[in-house]
Formats: structure tokens, C-alpha cells, sequence
């Protein structure tokens, strides 16, 4: 029977879990009625379900009809009276919260009953099992472990990277007490989002979702975040949370040693222009993630062009566009946002296409988020937590089922499933209408393999900026890049003076950058071989004590939602081991060889059955024998239920003990 590390205890309900967000009563009737008449009623009816604990707002008449797209569905399918009826009675109900007349709200709702009401907003069925992954999302549950011991204040975690999971790790072993340091090689924190400064640069994932639950962003400007408004929220959140004084910026990391005897880790690491130091550490967590490494094509010749050549990724903002002529090379989704930013701008935009890209539109892509929308998540509790939770559910497990190959599907190559093939149709459908007119470059937009073969973008006008007589898609194949262009496999040569590289990352070496010595002298990269990491939950590796990743191998939640959820789950892991080896006394904790196993042999098997495995084009998930490297097969829940709390039966145990201290136990 396996043994659960540590248990997860719900707080009480007056007590929220640290660091939550929660609204401001601090607002007058007449701004309330004016957000109120503009107000998502779906997501509003959630707030009064949670905030009187009356199941008279989930019942009849206030049952919204189903969304028809990925839009807000505002009006809930309401008649207008009933719209003002809802109105109402929420101002009646905030008032009284507002002026403390009501005991408000009356209880914490159990898991079920989240998964009740958000079935009940988007006339869906979600089961009841994701009614705590729901709360945690929301930010009603906790979602790390503390120790319950007091903490040796010479205990101390080494986090490697100061990005989105770094961070995360470093706020929560903060609200538990735990010592750390992070080491980053940048001048700011940040990680992909104070790299990445590409005209038009931005997230692809809903705002709203790209932000921690338990610090969620109430005022985003834009349903689609830039650039620059996600450097910011990630730097205040370091600011918010200290974390700040706990980083040694612009270092990077060249090695971490494990020191058996002492079951402790020797990391190498140098300032920039200064001598290599060594610090120690009794946990390594690793958060450089899997898009850090950018991926330089071998292009003949491109060492001679005479202009700038810049990957996206390292894009110097001293470039100016205007007025010069512009080579893409790449489709991915980097280019599916530079491409239409440079257009108008540059002279002339050529983009040299290998592989044509799936693209949906979103109604609220390049949207402004209106005022009364940020009013009512400042102010009205759980509006902004059944918001974030609606998109979730809606662009996260519940497009699952889309990637999963039917092997007895007739017209498998096209599609993977009969969903799918529907997908296509309407995807296609649309490409169709972008272009309309223009049979030519519908002929090389469709893609000929399967929706979701490779990462699905979201459409920032890349099929209206084809149409442009400043822009040209080639699909000849690259042959040499000259001094002054491009020439192609055709013979035809393309003037440039910049040529940008949206090439994506070379994402299956993970922890690449950095040298792991483990037990016994293993070394990690030689362990793995090059581009084929392998590990328990994506997030530990036999022969390495102590010893986490964040985002590591196999963690990619390719179906949708957001990199945030996973890497919270993933920190929810770290921190319980974390937890659980303070309060025991423990020296190390190192995944079992068979435990490790046994996982991968099941992750093969679940991603043998999914379209990226199907094959058909090439994608940064596989590596170069074929193997998915980075993305994961399960569902949210299901992961959510491997990690969210960790075996101690999946662990060899090192006592600190000297009786024991040689012997691991089970």
C-alpha cells in the first residue's frame, strides 16, 4: 500500500491561503450599478452561488444557455428582463456584503459543489472529481505544503532561474518558512517574458489564466496580454512576495555536484565578468524550463549576410523595421505575431514557410478589457476566480479528447478522430474565408496533417496579413542565404536587409545549459542522452537526491490551457517532498529506479495514442529518434492527481542517522 507524503488541510474559511487574492469591499452603489449593467451574468451568478451559499442561483430561471465560441458569452442566453432582474438582485446581495448587514459568505463550499456550479455556468458537464483542482485554481484551496516542524534556519534551497516556475517555487518555500536563493543569469526576473521583446510579442493564452491563483491579475488591460504588461505583473509579483532579496542576478549556473556524504549539492556558478564561487545547497530545484534555448537552423550561408539576423528570441530593440525589407523564416508562434506587427511597417515582409499552421480565431483576441470587467474582479468576490476557472475548463481539459487517436477512424491522416475531423472542417472553413479570393495562398495555408499535430496558435491576423501586397509567402525550400537575401530551391532570389528568425527553441535538451552530477559520479545529460530526458512526473530522476524540475521533461500541457496550472501543480509536488523531508528528519528523498519505470512506461504508452505521435509533421515535441520529449498526455485532473500528493513509496529514504545513514529505506 503507498504512503502519502504530508497531507493538503483546507484552510478554515476565514483564513485564505497566503497570498490570495481577495476583492475590496470598498466601492459605491452607483460604480456598482454601472459595472453591473455590463456584467458576465454566467460568471456573476457563480459569485452569488459561493458568496450566499444559495443554490437558488444555479437553478431556474438562472440557468445560462451553453457558449456557441470561445467568447464571454456575456448575456448568459438571458431575456432582457431577466438580465435585469439578476442585476438587481446582485447589487442588493453586494450592498449587503459591502456593509457587513449579512454574514456573507456563509460557508466554504465543498469540491463538489465547484464542479456543480461551473456545470451549471457553462451548461456543461464537469465532473464532480475536479472539484478541488477547480478551488485551487480559484484560489479558495491551498496549494503547497508547509512543515509542520520548526525550520533549521541553515536549511536552504537553490532554485536555478528567476522565470515563471522559479518564481513560483521561490514565493511559496517563502510562506512556508523554508530558506532559499535563486541564482539567474538575466538582470531581471521574468524568464520568457523579459527575454522575448519581438515586435508583437505577447502571450497566446488567455490573460486571465497567465497569471498565479493565488496572486491572480485583476486589471490586465488586454484579453491577450503584450509583452511588456507580463514582464510587469511577474516583476511586481517578485516585489509583492520578497523575493527579490533572495536572487543573485546576472549568474549563471555551470554545475551542481551532489555530495553524497554530506546529502548536500555543490553548484558552481559565475557572476557575469567575475570568478566561478560555489555555493551549497540541501535542495537544487530547477526552473530554466524547457523554452530557453533558442533554436538556430543550419542555414549555407548565413554567416555572409551583411544585415541583422536575429532570432526572435534574442531580439535586439535597437532593429528598426521601417522601411526596410524583411525576411521571416518560421510559422511557428513567434512569426504568427512579429509577421503581422512588422507588416505596414517594413518595406516588404517575405516569410519562408516549411510547415503550414493550424491557427482559431478568439473573439477577444486584440481586445481591450473594459472597465466594468476590472471593477467587478476587484470587487465582487470569486467573479475573477469562476472567470479564470471558465476558461480552464473551457480551453484545457475539455479539447482533450480532440488529440486522442481513434484507430478505427475511417479517414485517419487527415484526423485523428471524428472531433477532430470536425475541427478541421472549421478550421479550414476559416482559413477559407480569411483568404477568400486568394486560392493561392489557400492553397499553402491548409495544413495537411491533423489540428493539434503541432502546437495550435491562436490567429493575431496572420491570414489578413497575407493578403497584404507588402507581404509573400514562399514555400520553396531555403537553398543559401546570400549576403544581400534569400535564395530558394527554385533558383529565385529575395532581397533583404533583416532577416528574423522565428525558429522556436530547442526544447527537448532540457537543462541543457548547465552540468547535473548526481550518486555516484552519473552525470544527468549522459544519463538521458542527448535530447531524450526522462523523468518521474517530469519532476525527479534516480540517481539524483534532492533534486527537482520545474517544467521538466514531458510537462508541456499540449492540448491547451495554460503552462501556469502545470507548473503550480508541479511546485504543489515539490514543496510537500520539501515538507515531508524537514518534518521526518530525512538527509534525501530519490525517486526509485522502478517507480520512475513504471511512470515512463505508462507516459509512452498514453502518448503513443495521441496526435502527436501520429506523425505526419515535424514538431520541438519529438526529438530526433521520434520520442515526444516535452509534452504530456494527461488531462489537468489527471496529472493533478499523480502530483498532488507525493509516495513516499515512489522514494529511497537516506536518515540522517549515522546508524542509517548508509542504508535507504522504502
Amino acid at each position: 500500500m503507498s504512503q502519502s507524503l504530508p497531507p493538503f488541510s483546507p484552510p478554515d474559511w476565514g483564513a485564505p491561503p497566503a497570498g490570495s487574492f481577495r476583492p475590496t469591499a470598498d466601492f459605491t452603489d452607483a460604480a456598482l450599478d454601472a459595472a453591473l449593467a455590463d456584467a458576465n451574468l454566467p460568471v456573476l451568478l457563480g459569485a452569488l452561488a459561493l458568496l450566499t451559499g444559495e443554490d437558488r442561483w444555479i437553478e431556474a430561471p438562472y440557468l445560462p444557455t451553453a457558449p456557441r465560441d470561445l467568447g464571454d458569452h456575456d448575456t448568459g442566453g438571458f431575456p432582457d428582463e431577466l438580465r435585469r432582474r439578476i442585476r438587481a438582485e446582485a447589487a442588493a446581495v453586494l450592498r449587503a456584503w459591502r456593509d457587513g448587514s449579512e454574514p456573507f459568505p456563509a460557508a466554504q463550499p465543498p469540491p463538489e459543489r465547484l464542479s456543480r456550479v461551473l456545470s451549471v455556468l457553462l451548461a456543461d458537464a464537469i465532473p464532480a472529481e475536479y472539484g478541488t483542482l477547480l478551488g485551487e485554481e480559484m484560489g479558495i484551496f491551498p496549494r503547497h505544503s508547509a512543515p509542520r516542524a520548526p525550520v533549521d534556519p541553515g536549511f536552504r534551497v537553490l532554485i536555478i532561474g528567476a522565470g515563471v516556475s522559479g518564481l513560483a517555487m521561490a514565493i511559496r518555500l517563502g510562506q512556508a518558512g523554508i530558506g532559499y536563493v535563486v541564482v539567474e543569469k538575466n538582470d531581471e526576473v521574468g524568464g520568457t517574458w523579459h527575454e522575448n521583446v519581438y515586435p508583437g510579442c505577447g502571450v497566446d493564452t488567455p490573460s486571465h489564466l497567465y497569471a498565479l491563483s493565488f496572486d491572480p491579475n485583476p486589471g490586465w488591460s488586454t484579453y491577450f496580454a503584450p509583452q511588456d504588461e507580463l514582464a510587469a505583473y511577474w516583476r511586481a509579483l517578485a516585489d509583492r512576495h520578497g523575493v527579490r532579496e533572495h536572487i543573485r542576478f546576472g549568474t549563471r549556473v555551470e554545475a551542481a555536484v551532489y555530495d553524497e556524504t554530506a546529502a548536500r549539492w555543490e553548484v558552481t556558478v559565475r557572476p557575469a565578468g567575475g570568478a566561478a564561487e560555489t555555493l551549497t545547497a540541501d535542495i537544487v530545484v530547477s526552473a530554466v524550463g524547457l523554452l530557453n534555448q533558442p533554436s538556430v537552423p543550419d542555414l549555407p550561408g548565413l554567416a555572409d549576410f551583411r544585415g541583422p539576423a536575429v532570432h526572435t528570441a534574442r531580439w535586439d530593440p535597437a532593429i528598426e523595421l521601417a522601411g526596410k525589407r524583411v525576411a521571416v523564416i518560421g510559422t511557428g508562434a513567434s512569426a504568427m505575431q512579429v509577421v503581422p506587427a512588422a507588416a505596414g511597417v517594413a518595406a516588404k515582409v517575405t516569410v519562408f514557410q516549411r510547415t503550414a499552421q493550424w491557427a482559431t480565431p478568439h473573439p477577444n483576441k486584440g481586445r481591450e478589457v473594459p472597465a466594468a470587467f476590472r471593477f467587478l474582479c476587484e470587487h465582487v468576490p470569486f467573479y475573477l476566480a469562476w472567470y479564470r476557472a471558465r476558461l480552464f475548463w473551457r480551453m484545457g481539459d475539455k479539447v482533450w479528447g480532440l488529440l486522442q487517436v481513434d484507430p478505427g477512424y475511417p479517414d485517419l491522416g487527415r484526423a485523428v478522430n471524428k472531433s477532430n475531423d470536425r475541427l478541421r472542417a472549421a478550421l479550414t472553413a476559416y482559413i477559407e474565408r480569411e483568404l477568400d479570393g486568394r486560392p493561392d495562398l489557400i492553397a499553402k495555408s491548409v495544413p495537411d496533417y491533423p489540428p493539434y499535430g503541432k502546437r495550435m496558435l491562436i490567429d493575431c491576423g496572420w491570414f489578413r496579413t497575407l493578403r497584404r501586397d507588402d507581404v509573400e509567402l514562399v514555400t520553396e525550400p531555403i537553398d543559401t542565404i546570400t549576403a544581400d537575401g534569400i535564395r530558394t530551391a527554385d533558383g529565385h532570389h529575395h532581397d533583404a536587409d533583416i532577416i528574423v528568425l522565428a525558429t522556436g527553441f530547442d526544447a527537448v535538451n532540457v537543462l541543457a545549459s548547465y552540468r547535473v552530477e548526481g550518486r555516484d559520479g552519473r552525470v544527468l545529460r549522459d544519463v538521458w542522452g542527448a535530447g531524450d530526458g526522462r523523468a518521474h512526473l517530469g519532476i525527479t530522476v534516480p540517481g539524483f537526491p534532492n533534486f527537482f524540475c520545474l517544467y521538466g521533461p514531458n510537462t508541456n500541457t499540449g492540448h491547451g490551457g495554460t503552462v501556469i496550472a502545470g507548473t503550480e501543480m508541479q511546485v504543489q509536488y515539490v514543496s510537500a517532498a520539501i515538507a515531508a523531508l524537514l518534518d521526518n528528519g530525512w538527509a534525501a528523498m530519490e525517486v526509485r529506479q522502478d517507480a520512475h519505470d513504471a511512470y515512463n512506461c505508462e507516459l509512452d504508452d498514453a502518448l503513443a495514442r495521441t496526435v502527436w505521435d501520429f506523425g505526419g509533421t515535424t514538431t520541438y515535441y519529438r526529438n530526433s529518434r521520434g520520442r515526444i520529449v516535452t509534452n504530456s498526455p494527461w488531462r489537468y485532473i489527471d496529472y493533478w492527481k499523480r502530483v498532488n500528493a507525493p509516495r513516499q513509496a515512489d522514494f529511497e529514504i537516506t536518515h540522517r542517522d549515522a546508524a542509517v545513514a548508509a542504508t535507504p529505506t522504502r
